[in-house]
């Protein structure tokens, strides 16, 4: 299945007109039109709107693949949207000095109630 055909396939479970879809994205009707029309797929600046318009994840459009579902094990990755709480904290991290990321790490690991140790022994250090 295309990205395009999963577009429309979800919007027909949301009940979601191309109008309102349009709305939601910001991409002229026109272009949704063609893109049922030609069964061509949307450029790559417009998979985080429709994905937020859709509440489905950038995995699930571009192939089809529910993470939280049974045909894959869960992600090694989070997709995080730059204007939120968590894509500011991750610019600030990102332009820490190294021993200043390991300062925030273990604030954030002790905070958290969690055991630094513990934590990458299991694999899940994420720096």
């Amino acid at each position: 299945m295309t990205i395009s055909e999963r577009i429309f396939e979800r919007l027909a479970q949301l009940s979601m007109t191309q109008k309102e879809f349009s709305e939601k994205t910001g991409i002229q009707p026109s272009t949704i039109s063609e893109w049922k029309k030609n069964k061509t797929n949307p450029s790559s600046e417009k998979i985080m709107p429709i994905c937020e318009a859709l509440g489905v994840t950038p995995d699930w459009l571009l192939s089809g693949i529910d993470p939280a579902g049974s045909r894959e094990e869960s992600r090694d990755y989070y997709t995080v949207k730059k204007d939120t709480d968590m894509g500011r904290l991750i610019a600030y991290y990102n332009r820490l000095e190294p021993m200043f990321r390991e300062r925030v790490m273990g604030y954030a690991e002790a905070y958290a109630g969690l055991d630094a140790d513990t934590e990458k022994a299991g694999g899940n250090e994420g720096t």
